[in-house]
């Protein structure tokens, strides 16, 4: 089996590489889109799995809304049509006749969705309305990169409606917070959660926050964003409640979203030059178990025992007992690291006769006997360290490369040199932001919101800074 090529080599060729040879996704017909395969689709559906359970647990049902919107629902709130016809794919014929309206392929629901929650919110007691949908999306991407950046992509979408500014700011925080759970949670990601400058923000919100994540290569990437869209949408298309005092108000509104992007995120933050390392809440088989074995009287006595191990095992894992005979034991090593299982056992003749099976994590390769009778036991614990130790790595590495710096040459220089995350006190214009992206590639990802108070003066500009904002150059 050919090696990877490396990550200190060529990190983004190393990306794609594991991407297809791990069997997560493929490049498509289509130019700019992508075939998920099973093993990704397998990491999709326990993200969705995960969060689907966190958002019902919040108040929120599922729905689903149409593919297509016409074209004058974008353009009834001006911010945000102009900041997504760059990335829009738009119908113009249906049925072998020009549409009397183009319609755009979703690039994101929010004008069909609040098209229709004019009919469905009268009054106060209508509200609040706390709506999810699983969809795909369409934004034409002209460099993509498979689950970073692809013209059609997976995701969930959040749109909920309130009756007061306060309950909206409250979801947008509450839903930021699911958000951070379940990166470090489930993904092992430690993240930052924070405000989006003005220049950052999405179009037609008043405020976005983000969760911002480190990549092995010292880039940031934005995991999930949650967007107080106050009352534009709702005027947009004159979406009003009769208040408990018998007076018209227009609704409050959230929406807030993640994509198959996660996929992409959770193989950069942990896994290696010989493969997939998956945290175990989201790996799609948990324990391989290869029986090794020379004769057939080896192999009677040697599947006999690993089936047994096998059964023993709690139905909620996912266990796969490797039998195949066309493979030899180091092909199957090699493949099951590739693709990221998180413990093997490992069962010859020796160990039938001792009664044991060997451990290897994949996470640190590390291999230890264990008894045949505290096998159960010692599988969920090696699960949970293996976690544990996933989140508390990635941290490490994040904090190591996470420098404090005070004037924009500092900057310049440790960006190239060091790369990673930069903490500064800032203060200027969103056209200096825009200057400083033009002139390092590195944007402002977020204003953390614990630790986003300035300690000293703008870094860019010597002036009275608002803010001590984290940047870097991103995915």
């Amino acid at each position: 089996m050919a090696k990877l090529t490396r990550r200190d080599k060529d990190y983004a060729q190393w990306y794609v590489e594991l991407v297809q040879r791990a069997e997560l996704a493929d490049y498509a017909p289509v130019r700019g889109c992508m075939v998920i395969r099973p093993h990704g689709y397998a990491i999709w559906e326990n993200m969705q799995r995960a969060l689907d359970g966190m958002f019902k647990a919040t108040g929120h049902q599922n729905a689903y809304f149409p593919l297509f919107i016409p074209e004058s629902f974008m353009k009834k709130e001006a911010e945000h049509v102009e900041g997504f016809a760059p990335h829009c794919a738009v119908v113009t014929h249906g049925g072998g006749k020009e549409l009397e309206e183009p319609l755009y392929v979703r690039p994101t629901s929010e004008t069909i969705i609040w098209a229709m929650y004019k009919q469905w919110i009268q009054s106060y007691r209508d509200l609040p309305l706390l709506i999810n949908q699983w969809a795909n999306v369409v934004r034409w991407e002209m460099r993509p990169r498979l689950f970073l950046r692809t013209c059609e992509f997976l995701w969930q979408e959040g749109h909920t409606a309130h009756a007061t500014e306060a309950e909206a700011e409250e979801e947008a925080v509450r839903m930021l917070e699911v958000y951070r759970r379940f990166a470090e949670g489930f993904m092992a990601v430690p993240v930052i959660p924070g405000l989006k400058t003005e220049a950052e923000k999405f179009a037609g919100a008043v405020r976005t926050y983000c969760i911002e994540a480190m990549t092995q290569d010292k880039r940031a990437i934005q995991a999930g964003t949650s967007h107080m869209l106050g009352q534009n949408f709702a005027k947009a298309f004159d979406v009003t409640y009769q208040d408990e005092g018998g007076q018209r108000q227009y609704v409050w509104a959230t929406s807030w979203g993640v994509s198959t992007r996660l996929v992409g995120a959770l193989v950069m933050a942990h896994s290696d030059d010989q493969g997939l390392v998956l945290p175990p809440r989201l790996a799609p088989i948990h324990v391989v178990i290869i029986p090794i074995y020379r004769s057939a009287e080896e192999r009677s006595a040697t599947l006999a025992f690993a089936a047994g191990i096998r059964d023993a095992l709690p139905k909620d894992l996912v266990v796969r007992l490797d039998d195949r005979e066309q493979y030899q034991p180091g092909w199957k090593f090699n493949e099951w690291e590739l693709k990221g299982v998180p413990l093997r056992i490992e069962v010859g003749p020796r160990d039938v006769a001792a009664g044991q099976a060997v451990f290897a994590r994949r996470d640190t390769g590390e291999k230890r006997p264990v008894a045949r009778e505290r096998i159960v036991g010692e599988v969920a614990t090696t699960l949970d360290t293996i976690q544990r130790a996933l989140f508390d790595k990635a941290l490490a590495f994040r904090r190591a490369n996470t420098h404090a710096v005070k004037s924009y040459g500092e900057f310049k220089e440790r960006l190239e040199a060091e790369g990673g995350f930069f903490e500064a006190d800032w203060g200027g214009t969103t056209e200096q932001e825009l200057r400083i992206q033009e002139e390092t590639k590195a944007t402002i990802r977020c204003i953390p919101r614990e630790g986003g108070e300035p300690q000293g003066p703008c870094f860019l500009t010597g002036g009275r800074a608002h803010a001590r904002v984290i940047l870097a150059k991103a995915y």
